[in-house]
């Protein structure tokens, strides 16, 4: 039997969630309707859903009209257009990782993470047997891993590097000279890079005008990288659940379809029909425009709230994704995040994640927050959190 740890962040979001006032926790762009979604689109007579055609399994590999506008837009400004059977379409960019994983990984192999992330991105290679070492990154380097380290991690039987970029939980990006490090490093071990661009196209606080804009790394030349992604975060849609595959590597696609027979066999045909509505030509643009917009109008908002609470928290400013990392301590110490999160919950209705609970043990006194939902609850569940920190952190508990 396969030993399955606690999926800590998604049982802490499982328990509360549902629960709080205010939900700063949500990493997802605020969400938005199937209505909205027609309103934001020049094409708003055009049906989002073929209400005539029978509901069979559909399009097994994933819709041509979902598969060609993701294909467009992963092949923008690259030299080299990505093929639309190169993308496989998934319930939501979490099973994209996992078939990943499943379809390259096993016993004997040894899998390099990208860290601190989502926990599942090191957590399932190791189900399926493989070796997992953390590439660990530190706030004293904004967020950055050292790539002498990622040298020193490399062994014979690395199989796979896995990154996260944007990153959650703390809003860092890998930048285009650093990605091109990572290359360097893979395709000199012949090591396959497995990419989570879950949070991109959110970039709140670089712009593609900036020489270090972080392309996808599926336009940089390599063969042997995978990237997922999925309409959650940065598309505002969590709720039809469509996420992707996409790589250069036909033997990988292969892998991975294969393996994702045992699985999903398809997606639905509804929830593509919406994606593909939302990326198309017509849509995408004016979809990213709102959630980058929101993502910087309450950037700044968390921005001024770190600034007049500096005396109980402190933070590396996030410059992507919807997600930022902030410390709190009282007294030169570290609060227990997870007595924080509670009390904090207890006392206001605002819900954060507690860094240590759900993102590793060395996070002392972390939490994550998700700050691009919609900007009014972000606003009062702020003023609410400077109200528990004046009045209520003392009684918090403190690490040891």
């Amino acid at each position: 039997m396969v030993k399955i740890d606690k999926f800590s962040v998604e049982g802490w979001m499982d328990e509360h969630e549902n629960k709080c006032q205010y939900n700063i926790a949500e990493t997802c762009a605020a969400s938005i309707s199937i209505d909205q979604l027609r309103e934001l689109s020049e094409a708003k007579d055009k049906d989002i859903f073929q209400v005539s055609k029978p509901l069979t399994y559909g399009a097994i590999r994933g819709s041509a009209a979902l598969r060609t506008n993701l294909a467009r837009l992963y092949s923008a400004k690259s030299a080299s257009p990505l093929p639309p059977e190169n993308i496989l379409t998934t319930p939501g960019a979490i099973q994209a990782n996992y078939l990943a994983a499943y379809a390259l990984v096993g016993p004997g192999d040894h899998v390099i993470c990208h860290f601190p992330t989502y926990q599942s991105l090191y957590e399932v290679p190791k189900q399926l047997g493989a070796e997992v070492d953390l590439w660990k990154a530190k706030p004293e380097s904004d967020w950055i891993p050292s790539i002498d380290d990622l040298k020193s991690l490399v062994k014979p039987n690395t199989k796979l590097i896995v990154i996260n970029n944007p990153n959650n939980p703390t809003g860092a990006i890998l930048k285009k000279s650093f990605l091109q490090q990572i290359i360097d490093v893979a395709s000199e071990h012949n090591i396959t890079i497995l990419s989570d661009e879950v949070y991109r196209p959110i970039f709140h606080s670089i712009t593609p005008l900036d020489n270090e804009f972080p392309p996808s790394i599926l336009s940089m030349g390599y063969k042997n990288v995978i990237v997922t992604g999925s309409m959650s975060k940065a598309y505002a849609l969590a709720g039809i659940r469509v996420g992707w595959v996409a790589t250069r590597n036909p033997d990988i696609v292969e892998k991975i379809a294969q393996a994702r027979h045992y699985t999903t066999i398809s997606v639905s045909q509804l929830d593509e029909q919406v994606a593909a509505f939302a990326l198309d030509q017509n849509t995408v643009h004016s979809l990213l425009a709102r959630n980058i917009q929101l993502a910087k109008t309450n950037l700044a908002l968390l921005d001024k709230f770190v600034t007049k609470n500096d005396d109980a928290c402190e933070w590396v400013k996030p410059l992507a994704g919807t997600t930022a990392f902030v410390k709190f301590h009282r007294d030169g110490k570290a609060v227990d995040s997870v007595d924080f999160c509670k009390k904090l919950l207890e006392k206001t209705g605002v819900l954060f994640v507690p860094g240590s609970e759900c993102f590793g043990e060395e996070f002392k006194g972390y939490v994550r927050i998700g700050f691009v939902n919609h900007t009014e609850g972000v606003k009062e569940g702020l003023e609410k959190v400077t109200q528990f920190v004046r009045r209520n952190i003392d009684d918090v508990e403190l690490t040891e």
